[in-house]
């Protein structure tokens, strides 16, 4: 899915949605931040073979995208402390019944359980 999709004011409501959190990380880093404030080296730290790179470009979508607040508090050396805004909390609620789902398959596909 491209990033065009997540300003296209003409798809639909899931696919607007997706393309804000496609990517292999956003929704973990969304997970994370749901908990709290972190700064990036935590973040790093936390998800092993993401690279501070990958990271920054993650973020600064997710910021542009207003899922993430970017706070820089002065002093030597600088600290950078990213957390989630309203809109990215709410975004975070609204994938908790598709990770119930998502979930649910796994345990269908390992037949640790069958969901009627």
């Amino acid at each position: 899915m491209t990033r065009k999709l997540a300003q296209d004011t003409n798809v639909c409501g899931v696919t607007a949605a997706i393309a804000v959190i496609d990517g292999k990380w956003k929704t973990t880093l969304l997970w994370l931040l749901e908990t709290r404030p972190h700064r990036p080296g935590e973040l790093v730290r936390r998800l092993p073979g993401l690279t501070e790179k990958v990271l920054t470009q993650a973020l600064r979508e997710m910021e542009g995208d207003g899922l993430v607040h970017r706070e820089v508090h002065e002093g030597l050396p600088l600290k950078t402390v990213y957390s989630l805004t309203g809109f990215g909390r709410d975004l975070s609620v609204a994938l908790g019944p598709l990770s119930d789902w998502g979930h649910r398959r796994l345990d269908n596909l390992t037949g640790a359980a069958v969901a009627p």
